[in-house]
């Protein structure tokens, strides 16, 4: 029961590195990415609905993206959602398509993005630890219950460190390789 505890445990240390993931892919580097628009919502007909669903996005160039929407009445709105956006770009229609230039990014904000990535990854690092804490106080209440023998305690104990461990070094190659990713002129 309590290796299947144990396996449960590396699944949602699994999900939080991909919950990273996804957050670094929305974090805006020199070149243009449609993933960087995942979060941008817009108030269409009066429902709130994500861009990918309303619009199909390409990157042409590395300093461009187009946005060809599926209806064409919803270009403002994706407009206006765009520029509220915290992404800072500074979006062009030409009545059919949506023109969105990426201008190289300056060596200030860079560092500003280096930062938000520093602190994505510190707050994956702490659910990973979370999720060990929950795995040891299972470990350590079944074993209080006589569920599981002290020599199993310590054995998952180990087990689920060496887990940890393991999850922390791919957050910490996660965050290298975006930082370099980020600071590449």
């Amino acid at each position: 029961m309590s290796d299947q505890y144990l396996k449960e445990s590396v699944e949602r240390m699994d999900k939080a590195i991909a919950s990273l993931s996804h957050e670094f892919a929305s974090v805006r580097t020199g070149r243009a990415s449609g993933s960087l628009l995942d979060k941008i919502t817009i108030d269409y007909y009066g429902v709130s609905t994500p861009l990918l669903q309303i619009a199909s996005i390409s990157a042409p160039e590395a300093q461009l993206l187009v946005i060809s929407p599926y209806d064409r009445s919803a270009i403002g709105a994706i407009e206006k959602a765009i520029l509220t956006s915290d992404l800072g770009l500074n979006p062009s229609n030409d009545g059919a398509v949506i023109r969105v230039p990426f201008p190289p990014l300056t060596e200030e904000r860079r560092r500003d993005l280096v930062k938000l990535c520093k602190g994505y990854s510190e707050d994956a690092r702490v659910v990973i630890r979370n999720i060990r804490r929950d795995a040891n106080e299972h470990f350590k209440h079944s074993e209080k219950e006589h569920e599981i023998s002290q020599d199993d305690l310590r054995r998952l104990e180990t087990e689920a460190q060496k887990i940890t461990d393991s999850h922390i070094a791919q957050i910490d190659d996660m965050m290298k390789r975006k930082e370099q990713e980020i600071l590449e002129v």
